[in-house]
């Protein structure tokens, strides 16, 4: 799927429009199922929608690629940054297979000095991943959009500050779909200016083996040479056969990057954290 940028437009309050905005751990999120809904039939340019829901898949390889649900795995990465205290001030950050774009949010709030964002469908980007920091950056919580601003049955941990949730985070944050090779592509030969990656940060996104070359290869093109990659996944995804382990044996054989799993959550099915560097970095 050939990538492509998505630029935010100029009159952000109609991002918002219609949209019903809820609240989890601390960060605005809009309400997916309310998207599908409209959303349904041909109303996005890909039909993902309505193949996701005639298939009853969340995975559809080369058409859909899960961006439409947050997954489980990445609210341990956002423990996790918390618990390490995983510094994001100024740093240059990319939220790989962003779907609803909840980490590179959290970078954002951590005062990163740029996040992009990345899905495989143009659609998660521009009906969800690109509301959600829209949410978060404009006046958040006041009554933005149609709907009321609707919690979760968890209050959310922090009350967003005021401060940071000025636009000028907007402007640090850049959106683009397509595969990963492309988007590198596009990335690197881009006559505006591109630096390297300080984090990058991925959610159940080696679900599947068949996309370990073009995401071990992603990582090693983008990631600056002292940078990190924080990684969380299942020990085991059934049905499609990927994991850590298996991603980390693949990693060893390729014999580019050190990785260590940093946090095994032990709650139902085995979750893992793991953290990447080049093996010549500091």
């Amino acid at each position: 799927k050939a990538a492509q940028e998505h630029e935010i437009p100029g009159d952000i309050n109609k991002v918002l429009e219609n949209k019903v905005i809820e609240t989890v751990s601390g960060l605005y999120y809009i309400n997916m199922s309310l998207v599908e809904m409209t959303c349904l039939g041909d109303a996005d340019g890909e039909g993902i929608v309505s193949k996701s829901v005639s298939s009853h898949s969340d995975l559809i390889p080369g058409v859909y690629e899960g961006g439409l649900k947050i997954w489980e795995c990445t609210f341990d990465l956002i423990d996790y940054l918390s618990e390490a205290e995983v510094e994001f001030t100024n740093k240059t950050v990319l939220d790989l297979g962003c779907g609803a774009g909840l980490l590179g949010i959290v970078a954002l709030r951590g005062k990163a000095g740029g996040v992009h964002f990345q899905d495989y469908n143009s659609t998660v980007i521009d009906e969800i991943t690109l509301p959600n920091a829209v949410a978060n950056c404009v006046k958040a919580g006041n009554g933005v959009g149609s709907g009321d601003s609707r919690k979760t049955s968890k209050p959310p941990l922090k009350k967003p500050k005021k401060a940071e949730c000025l636009p000028d985070a907007l402007n640090k944050c850049r959106f683009f779909s397509g595969e990963w090779s492309e988007v590198s592509q596009l990335l690197l030969s881009s006559n505006k200016p591109f630096s390297k990656y300080d984090i990058i940060l991925t959610s159940e996104t080696i679900y599947n083996p068949d996309y370990y070359s073009a995401l071990h290869d992603t990582l090693a093109q983008l990631l600056d040479k002292n940078g990190r990659v924080y990684l969380a996944s299942k020990v085991h995804y059934f049905g499609v056969g990927g994991g850590i382990y298996l991603f980390e044996k693949f990693t060893e054989e390729r014999n580019v990057f050190r990785t260590s799993i940093v946090k095994v959550i032990d709650k139902g099915l085995q979750r893992c954290i793991m953290e990447m560097a080049f093996k010549d970095s500091n």
